[in-house]
């Protein structure tokens, strides 16, 4: 019997409303939360060291013969993301052979970029990896950064760059699907444990009741970040937490043409766990 179910927590604002509910334990649990950037959880779940996590797209469907997906909870986009961007000091269709910087933090949205740009907008750039706030910072401006997260909220409005392309936005456009940037997984060598599976059902219903709450979820936001309570319920308004039939279209669509462009050697089946 598991007494502790080790859940891995990133630390991003955009997941508030998932964890809130159980971390307030408004929701009761037995959870045990390990706060880390994706790469960290990522290593601690191969490792054996955590029961559940939210991990990127990108990292699943490399690993997806370790896992088995948790149905009905992601995170994603059906329209602009806003914290995903691709911000330029000129038009995107000029940026033809120049080098975009790309934060280090990011895998998936790294992966999507190179799609768009392979598929979409077939403009074939070079990409180098970067801190874009430290260089700013120093008076360096890039070509064109690639910046996720609260760095994206914070840099979309920057003068020196005019041009952005709001990734999720431009999936939209082009597949006319959700993009899923992140999934939450158990291991498959636990997938069977009844305690397991009780806490998944637990998961869900923490994502549910932040969905039936995103008020609130506004306003905890609004207090612990720079945006303004109407930024900040403009950003929820455009993020998908559902894992259903269009999200999951969304994700296979992405993992054709990670294949394609060479990301991923293999499109795997998608695994769920059974609740």
């Amino acid at each position: 019997m598991v007494d502790e179910i080790k859940v891995g927590r990133i630390s991003y604002l955009n997941v508030l409303p998932i964890y809130y509910p159980l971390e307030s334990k408004i929701i009761e649990n037995n959870f045990k939360f390990f706060y880390g950037p994706p790469a960290q959880l990522n290593k601690l779940m191969a490792e054996g060291l955590l029961h559940i996590s939210s991990t990127s797209s990108i990292e699943y469907l490399r690993h997806a013969e370790q896992y088995k997906l948790i149905p009905d909870i992601a995170i994603g986009s059906c329209g602009p993301v806003q914290s995903v961007l691709l911000i330029s000091r000129k038009p995107i269709k000029d940026l033809k052979g120049c080098k975009i910087l790309v934060s280090a933090q990011t895998h998936t949205s790294a992966a999507l970029l190179k799609v768009l740009l392979t598929e979409y907008i077939p403009i074939y750039p070079e990409y180098e990896t970067g801190n874009a706030a430290e260089l700013i910072e120093s008076g360096e401006r890039p070509e064109a950064i690639l910046t996720i997260g609260d760095e994206a909220l914070n840099l979309r409005h920057h003068k020196d760059y005019s041009y952005k392309l709001d990734l999720g936005e431009a999936w939209r456009k082009w597949t006319g699907l959700p993009f899923i940037f992140g999934v939450w997984v158990v291991r498959k060598d636990v997938a069977d444990n009844p305690a397991v599976k009780d806490a998944v059902r637990t998961l869900i219903k923490g994502k549910e009741w932040g969905q039936a709450n995103i008020s609130r979820m506004s306003e905890l936001t609004a207090e612990k970040s720079v945006l303004a309570l109407p930024e900040v319920s403009s950003y929820y308004e455009g993020l998908v937490y559902n894992l259903k039939e269009t999200e999951t279209e969304g994700l296979k669509v992405f993992a054709k043409y990670l294949k394609k462009t060479g990301q991923i050697s293999k499109i795997p089946d998608l695994n769920f766990i059974q609740i």
